[in-house]
């Protein structure tokens, strides 16, 4: 997808013909034409999953395991695969996300009210527009090594780098970045100082610090400091994509770090 995205396809098949009227209310005060597509349960979801593109599938996180799994797998043969987002009531928070080794792209409260349904078509809207990413560490193997693994990811990312903070705050004040992945250990000005800055600066990007230390102080530096997440080194993309989907806000309930 570009920045030039006019539309979007919303396959809902969560709650009551009521909570999926409520998405449809709010999809039509998005900033773009969102087509919401209705399906009374898993069954009749994957069936429209096979025959239509959708950009994102809203599941009901009570359906049974089998159901889920099955829908799933088809979502993922879909050519292209939507997101995933299982949608449950507040008592279905702490259970694990992965069914039968398939995990959805994330997880959100059922809406109760049109401003927390206008919430989840925005983030609908910024899963399919790239967001622009810098990375800044002063190893270029390890600059390589992070845009391999934010390239490999579901999120649509346009990549980024800078070797060391002050070039960082430069590229950043160009205003088109919406994360930051931020080595601790830098010369010059270290990452809770590029971290303390850029949130001084540009308060909405939300930045994550990288370290291979162990020092569980380092978390809270970078915690106090105004970061989103922090990731030890070595990390996978599945560790990327847990920080993502708490950024995008696809999660129920919080994990701490």
């Amino acid at each position: 997808m570009s920045d030039d995205l006019i539309s979007m396809r919303i396959l809902a098949a969560f709650g009551s013909a009521l909570d999926r009227e409520l998405l449809r209310r709010a999809a039509a005060m998005a900033p773009i034409p969102i087509e919401i597509i209705e399906a009374a349960g898993a069954a009749a979801a994957r069936k429209l999953v096979a025959e239509k593109e959708i950009d994102v599938a809203f599941l009901d996180a009570a359906a049974a395991a089998a159901d889920l799994t099955t829908f799933m797998a088809a979502a993922r043969s879909a050519k292209p695969p939507p997101f995933v987002i299982f949608v449950a009531a507040a008592a279905w928070r702490g259970r694990a996300l992965e069914v039968d080794g398939l995990a959805p792209d994330g997880i959100v409260a059922k809406p109760a009210v049109i401003e927390q349904a206008k919430v989840m078509i925005n983030r609908c809207i910024k899963l399919r527009l790239p967001s622009h990413v810098l990375v800044v560490d002063d190893s270029a193997t390890t600059r390589n090594i992070v845009r391999r693994l934010l390239t490999g990811i579901r999120f649509p990312l346009r990549i980024s780098e800078a070797e060391e903070g002050i070039t960082a705050l430069k590229e950043i004040a160009t205003g088109k970045f919406d994360f930051v992945f931020l080595d601790y250990n830098m010369p010059g000005l270290n990452g809770v100082e590029t971290l303390s800055e850029i949130k001084r600066q540009h308060p909405r990007i939300q930045v994550v610090i990288m370290t291979s230390t162990q020092d569980e102080k380092v978390a809270e530096r970078a915690r106090a400091a105004g970061a989103a997440a922090f990731l030890r080194k070595p990390f996978f993309p599945a560790d990327i994509d847990a920080v993502l989907q708490g950024i995008y806000g696809l999660r129920a309930s919080a994990q701490s770090w």
